[in-house]
């Protein structure tokens, strides 16, 4: 097992005046065991920063190191690294076996470490009785777990996935981040994991990268993401529903949005141009005393309830018990929120105060 380092690494696009960057200088550091989740919504570089660390993409600038060793210049082949890819990449005319196996043999691993690898790797994930069939005849999740197998054999340093649930469904899903979990809980292997699923991200990280554009918004535990996030973009991104944002202008005990005064529980942490960040669960509806919203939809999600509607110009929602009476769609209601709960950020750099 290795940690990993990133120094100010850099990816671009071509070179001169109409080169495209597209990683703009992430520093993280990556403990030797832990299991770390980089998360953004498409296009943001997170499948560009885990093929730079395996080696499938060049690096443009800065460090990245693999245990004491800077990995820059090595070959994917020689980082001791196993990549978990979204499409699962089985040979379909081998059994699952063979599969698991074929990279030992090219290695030249003996016959009887083969069969001890991969049967000790099977038990694991569960798959003793499907080695003698071929891929075709298994599900999603267990041909994910075949492609999984195929990396434990390999005992590397790092396991690199690449969005290896994306394929499967809800229920497929849910049922192989356990899996997963389990098999880190096992085998303690320092892994990087990409996903655009923010549950995904904060049900299996031990801390969490946050990727927007190219750059690395915040890194730390899902706890620690949630409640308190660096940037607008993090409060808006993580959470769902997400966190509600209403910009505009505090003073004293108040805070105008769109030319309507919300009265504050307390004052802001500065006067001027801010914004103001309030999860759905932590609102509360009263009947008087807070913030007027108007009713526009109101959603049953079985045990709970989601309430939208507008506060200034903003779109708005609340979390309800579904125990709790629900507003009507018209309604004219009051949201007011714990002083504790409330998130401020500056409204120029969109930076956490």
């Amino acid at each position: 097992m290795a940690s990993i380092s990133l120094r100010k690494v850099l990816k671009q696009y071509g070179h001169g005046p109409k080169a495209v960057q597209v990683i703009h200088g992430v520093d993280a550091e990556v403990k030797d065991g832990e299991f770390v989740v980089i998360v953004g919504p498409s296009g943001c570089g997170k499948s560009t920063l885990l093929r730079m660390v395996a080696g499938l993409e060049e690096i443009s600038g800065g460090e990245i190191a693999i245990g004491p060793r800077v990995v820059n210049d090595v070959e994917p082949a020689d980082r001791d690294i196993a990549m978990v890819f979204q499409n699962y990449a089985l040979y379909p005319h081998m059994t699952n076996f063979e599969n698991m196996a074929y990279g030992l043999k090219i290695a030249k691993v003996p016959k009887d470490e083969i069969r001890a690898r991969v049967d000790k790797a099977a038990k694991i994930l569960e798959l003793g009785h499907l080695l003698d069939r071929k891929p075709r005849q298994l599900s999603g999740g267990q041909r994910q777990r075949v492609a999984m197998g195929r990396a434990i054999v390999r005992q590397p340093q790092v396991f690199l996935f690449d969005e290896p649930l994306s394929n499967l469904d809800a229920k497929l899903r849910a049922q192989t981040r356990l899996e997963i979990q389990k098999l880190h809980r096992e085998l303690g292997i320092t892994s990087l994991f990409v996903t655009h699923d923010q549950v995904e991200a904060m049900t299996l990280a031990q801390r969490m990268m946050v990727m927007n554009a190219g750059r690395m918004e915040q890194f730390g535990t899902p706890d620690e993401v949630y409640h308190r996030p660096a940037t607008t973009f993090v409060a808006s991104f993580i959470g769902s529903p997400p966190m509600n944002l209403l910009e505009g202008t505090a003073q004293g005990n108040s805070f105008t949005v769109a030319g309507q005064t919300l009265p504050l529980p307390q004052g802001a942490p500065r006067e001027g141009a801010l914004v103001i960040g309030l999860r759905p669960e932590h609102a509360e509806l009263r009947s008087d005393g807070g913030w007027p919203l108007t009713v526009e939809a109101v959603e049953m999600l079985g045990a709970e309830r989601l309430v939208y509607g507008r506060v200034g110009d903003g779109l708005f929602t609340v979390r309800l018990d579904a125990m709790l009476p629900a507003p009507q769609v018209g309604d004219r209601v009051m949201v007011s929120a714990p002083p504790a709960q409330l998130h401020w950020f500056d409204a120029a750099t969109r930076q956490r105060l």
